[in-house]
C-alpha cells in the first residue's frame, strides 16, 4: 500500500507542476508536442489534435515538450511564430515560472480542502489571564470578546490570530461582561519566537515577531488547595486536590464558580460537595500510576470577616501545588514532594505555574533558588535545582541539545460549550494561506542554510524517505496525507527556482544573462550547462538517497539476513 501512496504523492505534485507549464504555454499560442506524467518508457499515450498524452512507467519526473526551432524539431512555416524561442521574453519566464508557482499555489487549495472541515471551535471567552502580562488587570476571566479594532469575532481562534498580527499595538475590545458591553483598550506585548527545533534554532536563524496578552480560553476546574490547617475549609475536612462540584445546591464547574458562589456568604453554613483524587496502588498490576475520585460532602462554615475567598475560607486555586514529583525530577532532588507549594524562585513571588514555568524556561541553564510550603508540616522550606539537559542524536546523525521540563501541577480546565465558525470560508481561506506563506518561508530558510553551510547536507533526504512518510500519512487518514503533499509541493516548487540548469531556475538565469548580452547563449554553452547542472542533482540525489540508507541501515541489513538465511 505505501507504492500507491507513494505514487499518488509523487504524481500529482508532478502534475500540478506541469500543468502550469502546459496552460500558460497553450495560452500564449506555443505548439506543445508532448505531456508526460513520468519518465522512460510509456505505459499509456494518448493523442490529441497536437499534443501526445503519455503516461510514462517511472513516476519520478515529467515534462512538457515545445516546440523549439534551436533543437532537431521540424518547424513548419505556419508553425515558425508557435515555437517557445519566438515569444517576447517576458512571455516565456511566465511559463518557465508557471510550473513552480503552481506548486506554491496547490498549497492552499490543499490546506483549504483541511481547514475548511476544522471545528467546532471555543468561543472567544476568557478562561485564564496570565499575570504580568498585558491583560493583567484589563480582562478578567469570564470576559467574552465580541470584537477587535471594529471586527468582529465569533471564535478564540480569530482572537488569537489578530492579536498575533499585533505586535506592539494598541488593541481597542470590545468585551461582554457582567451582562453589559464595556470597551478595553490593551496594548499587545512583543514576544520573538524561534522556530526551527531545540538545536537548529541556532542554524536556521528563523524569528518571528508576534502579539501577545496573555490570556487563554478554558477557565480552571475548581481544583482546590488548602494550605493552612487552622481555615475553615481544612477544618470542614476539605483538602488540597479536592474538585469542589456544588456549593450549597449551586452547580460548580469552573473556580470562576467557586468564587462566585462564596462571595456574598456571610458566615452562612453550606454543604460543600467534592471529589478527591485517591491513588491506587499497584494499578494495572503495577504498570501505571492511577487515582480514581471517591465524592463527599462537607459543611463549610466561611469567616465573614475575610475580604477574599482565601481570607474566608482557606480555599485557593491549587495552581501553584504540585501534583506529581517522579524521585528522578529536579524539584524532588531540590527537597518538593507531592502536595507542597511553590512560593518564591530566585527570591521573587511566583503568583502562578506559568510564570514559574515562564521564568525557568528563560533560564534553562541557571540554577535557581526555590521557596516552597511543605504539606507534611506546613513550613516553608528552600532548594536549589538546574532543570535537565540532554544530548540526543537526530536522524541525520546531528547531536541536539533539549532541556526537559516537566509539568508537575494538576489543573483539568472547563471549556465553554464550542461554537461554529460564523466565516467558516473566510476562515479556512485565510488559514490556509497563512500556512502555505509560513511553510513557504521555513522551506526556503532551509535551502539558504544548506546552500551557506549551516544546515548538515545529512538532513537531506531522498525517495525512500518520501516514500515512506507517504504510507504512514496515507494510513493515518486524508488529512494527514493532503499535509503531507502541501509540504512536498512547496519544497518541489522552490528547489526547481534554483539556479541550476535542468531546473526551471537554470532557464530563468539563462534568460537574464541573454537579457544582460542581448542575445541567447550559444547552444553548446547551453549544453555543457546542462550536462554540469545534471551532474550536481544527480549528486544531490545521491546523497539524499545516501542518507536515506544510513538512517535505515540497520533495518536493512536485518531485512537482507532475513531473507538470506
Amino acid at each position: 500500500m505505501n507504492l500507491v501512496y507513494f505514487v499518488i504523492l509523487v504524481s500529482s505534485l508532478i502534475f500540478v507542476h506541469e500543468l502550469g507549464h502546459f496552460l500558460f504555454a497553450k495560452a500564449f499560442g506555443v505548439k506543445v508536442l508532448t505531456f508526460s506524467l513520468g519518465f522512460g518508457p510509456k505505459v499509456l499515450k494518448v493523442r490529441g489534435r497536437e499534443t501526445e498524452y503519455c503516461l510514462s512507467l517511472l513516476p519520478l519526473g515529467g515534462y512538457v515538450k515545445m516546440l523549439e526551432a534551436s533543437k532537431t524539431d521540424v518547424v513548419l512555416p505556419e508553425d515558425r511564430k508557435r515555437t517557445f524561442e519566438s515569444l517576447p521574453a517576458f512571455k516565456r519566464i511566465v511559463i518557465v515560472l508557471a510550473g513552480p508557482v503552481m506548486n506554491l499555489v496547490f498549497p492552499v487549495l490543499l490546506y483549504f480542502a483541511v481547514f475548511v472541515s476544522d471545528g467546532p471551535f471555543l468561543p472567544p471567552t476568557i478562561g485564564i489571564v496570565l499575570p504580568n502580562h498585558a491583560a493583567d488587570g484589563k480582562l478578567r476571566p469570564g470576559d467574552r470578546i465580541m470584537a477587535i479594532d471594529g471586527e468582529e469575532v465569533g471564535t478564540f481562534d480569530e482572537v488569537k490570530r489578530i492579536i498575533a498580527a499585533s505586535p506592539g499595538k494598541a488593541l481597542k475590545l470590545q468585551v461582554f461582561r457582567d451582562n453589559r458591553h464595556v470597551e478595553v483598550e490593551v496594548t499587545a506585548e512583543e514576544t520573538v519566537e524561534r522556530r526551527g527545533g531545540d538545536m537548529k534554532q541556532g542554524e536556521l536563524e528563523i524569528t518571528e515577531r508576534i502579539g501577545t496578552l496573555g490570556i487563554q480560553p478554558s477557565a480552571p476546574t475548581a481544583v482546590i488547595g488548602v494550605p493552612n490547617p487552622d481555615s475553615p475549609a481544612y477544618r470542614a475536612g476539605l483538602r488540597t486536590f479536592d474538585i469542589i462540584t456544588n456549593v450549597g445546591g449551586v452547580p460548580v464547574r469552573r473556580f470562576m464558580d467557586l468564587t462566585s458562589a462564596l462571595s456574598e456568604n456571610a458566615g452562612e453554613t453550606l454543604p460543600v460537595t467534592y471529589m478527591r483524587p485517591v491513588s491506587v496502588p499497584g494499578a494495572l498490576g503495577g504498570l501505571a500510576d492511577m487515582a480514581v475520585f471517591e465524592s463527599g460532602v462537607v459543611a463549610l462554615t466561611p469567616d465573614p470577616s475575610g475580604s477574599t475567598l482565601f481570607e474566608r475560607t482557606g480555599l485557593e486555586l491549587a495552581d501553584l501545588y504540585l501534583a506529581f514529583v517522579p524521585p528522578d525530577s529536579y524539584l524532588y532532588k531540590a527537597g518538593l514532594r507531592p502536595g507542597d507549594k511553590i512560593l518564591r524562585l530566585d527570591e521573587e513571588p511566583v503568583p502562578a505555574w506559568y510564570t514559574f514555568a515562564e521564568r525557568v524556561k528563560a533560564a534553562p541553564d541557571k540554577q535557581h533558588r526555590i521557596d516552597y510550603q511543605a504539606a507534611r508540616d506546613g513550613r516553608v522550606r528552600t532548594g536549589t535545582f538546574q532543570i535537565r539537559r540532554e544530548d540526543y542524536r537526530d536522524d541525520s546523525g546531528q547531536v541536539s541539545s533539549r532541556y526537559v521540563f516537566l509539568k508537575q501541577q494538576w489543573i483539568p480546565v472547563t471549556a465553554d460549550e464550542r461554537v461554529e465558525h460564523p466565516t467558516p470560508i473566510r476562515y479556512a481561506f485565510t488559514k490556509a494561506v497563512e500556512e502555505t506563506v509560513d511553510v513557504t518561508r521555513f522551506t526556503f530558510v532551509c535551502i539558504v542554510r544548506l546552500l551557506q553551510g549551516k544546515l548538515s547536507l545529512k538532513s537531506l533526504s531522498g525517495p525512500i524517505a518520501i516514500y515512506e512518510v507517504a504510507g504512514e500519512e496515507g494510513r493515518k487518514g486524508a488529512d494527514y496525507f493532503v499535509w503531507v503533499m502541501a509540504l512536498l509541493s512547496i519544497n518541489l516548487g522552490l528547489i526547481n527556482l534554483l539556479p541550476i540548469p535542468v531546473l526551471d531556475g537554470g532557464h530563468l538565469m539563462f534568460f537574464a544573462i541573454e537579457g544582460v548580452l542581448r542575445k541567447p547563449l550559444p547552444l553548446r554553452t547551453r549544453e555543457i550547462a546542462h550536462i554540469i547542472g545534471m551532474a550536481l542533482l544527480f549528486g544531490l540525489m545521491a546523497m539524499a538517497f545516501k542518507n536515506d540508507v544510513e538512517k535505515r541501515w540497520d533495518v536493512i541489513k536485518g531485512q537482507i539476513g532475513g531473507i538470506s538465511g
